[in-house]
């Protein structure tokens, strides 16, 4: 599970954003101060932190230099946004960030240098054949439904069907150049429909791979990588 804190000011733009935010081993925590920040930093131990130079509370410097410091608080990566002059960029620097992007930020490109530094892998988008066995129903199902993307970790599928966070399905599918897959998983998160997005979404995590499945899904997720303009300049 990769734990990301982000101020509320940057989560705003990045809501529209169909992102690997939304991913089931993402954990994603907002902040409005750098106090909240430190705070949440201190209980949560999270792995990327992307923040605005000017957020209330302490100094941005004050807050990076409080977790630069602290053994068991430093091992987290640092984006920065602030604005493009030469006041703002010299005090960015100071702050030893991972990273600064300019105002107006691009959100590809933010949320591009994120998954660089968590180094999540890219997930690719297929439809796939899932057979259902919920737990306490002895009647199998099968129907197809959208995975917005896949990992060896798991896949978010969307779907008209309705879920409970703990049933397990049985995921059968093809992927090119593979013959039919199979793999176990459990639903870990839900999401709820919107006007631009109708239909459920769940977040199921893989809880069985086979050494051939996950073979085949990490070179079909490699392929797709390479393709995709997330790929690392």
């Amino acid at each position: 599970m990769k734990k990301i804190l982000i101020a509320d000011a940057v989560q705003s733009m990045l809501d529209r954003e169909n992102s690997f935010f939304q991913r089931s081993d993402v954990k994603l925590f907002s902040a409005t101060t750098n106090d909240e920040i430190l705070a949440l930093h201190h209980a949560e131990k999270a792995n990327l932190i992307i923040t605005q130079l000017d957020l209330p509370g302490m100094s941005c410097e004050q807050l990076c230099s409080t977790i630069r410091k602290d053994r068991n608080l430093r091992d987290v990566s640092l984006i920065l946004l602030c604005k493009d002059d030469e006041t703002d960029l010299e005090r960015s620097s100071r702050c030893n960030p991972n990273a600064v992007l300019t105002h107006p930020v691009d959100a590809h490109q933010l949320l591009e240098k994120a998954q660089q530094l968590l180094q999540v892998p890219w997930r690719g988008a297929f439809r796939v054949l899932l057979r259902v066995n919920i737990e306490g129903n002895s009647r199998e199902k099968a129907f197809f439904c959208r995975s917005e993307n896949i990992s060896t970790a798991g896949l978010l599928i969307e779907t008209e069907r309705a879920f409970a966070e703990g049933d397990r399905l049985v995921c059968s599918f093809f992927l090119p150049d593979s013959r039919q897959l199979v793999a176990h998983g459990v639903v870990v998160r839900s999401l709820k429909p919107t006007a631009q997005r109708p239909l459920n979404r769940y977040g199921v995590k893989f809880t069985e791979l086979t050494p051939e499945v996950k073979s085949a899904i990490e070179t079909f997720v490699e392929k797709k990588y390479q393709q995709s303009h997330w790929k690392p300049s």
